[in-house]
């Protein structure tokens, strides 16, 4: 098995992005599985464009994005993806869409093919916070989540993928009171945890429990 697994690079006025830090320390093998490693852009018209190429050349059978979403305690696999982009700031390359409808021909909304309550489940497990989210926002995390849902949709059915949140980091806290953050040690620790239980669910499902979590 081979797991696409993509990170942002920094953007906004942060320097560095637990994101793509936390993908670049994951272990090359998760449960037998291969993972392959990507950064991408935070940037609504070309983050796509290098997930799609890296699909097409690897093969993966699992694609995973995985975000900074400040101001969250833990980690959250989220569970659906929205045909909008409505950006509070302007992204890495100065585009900011406000309103906009990502692909005409694209569903309102995709479901993720990740098991996402087990995955909360196992993070918590290894000891850390973690629940299902139903937003993943409008920014170009979103982006990217329905992005790969509708190449899902129109070209690679084969796959399967979905998006997981994790917290600021506590260098990005410094000056921001009363916001929490995870170390990257906990990061790599919560993310190795969620592939683990993606491996582990494949071809069974995901688990029954209650579970969710909209902030």
């Amino acid at each position: 098995m081979k797991i696409l697994v993509t990170g942002f690079n920094p953007f906004g006025d942060d320097k560095i992005n637990p994101a793509i830090e936390t993908v670049k320390q994951l272990p090359g093998t998760i449960h037998g599985a291969e993972i392959i490693k990507l950064e991408i852009p935070t940037e609504f018209n070309h983050c796509a464009e290098v997930v799609k190429k890296a699909i097409e050349e690897h093969h993966p059978d699992y694609v995973i994005n995985v975000g900074q979403a400040g101001g969250r305690f833990g980690i959250t696999p989220e569970y659906v993806a929205i045909n909008l982009d409505d950006g509070r700031i302007a992204d890495n390359a100065g585009y900011q869409p406000l309103n906009h409808t990502i692909h005409e021909d694209g569903e309102t909304a995709y479901f993720t093919q990740l098991p996402v309550k087990a995955i909360a489940r196992a993070i918590r497990e290894a000891g850390l916070p973690s629940t299902v989210s139903y937003t993943a926002g409008t920014y170009v995390c979103n982006h990217i989540f329905y992005q790969v849902q509708y190449m899902r949709d129109k070209f690679f059915p084969e796959i399967k993928a979905g998006f997981i949140h994790i917290p600021f980091l506590p260098d990005q806290v410094i000056h921001r009171p009363q916001t929490p953050a995870m170390s990257l040690t906990d990061d790599v620790k919560g993310i190795t945890a969620a592939i683990g239980a993606i491996v582990d669910c494949d071809g069974k499902g995901d688990i029954e429990a209650v579970e969710g979590h909209i902030a």
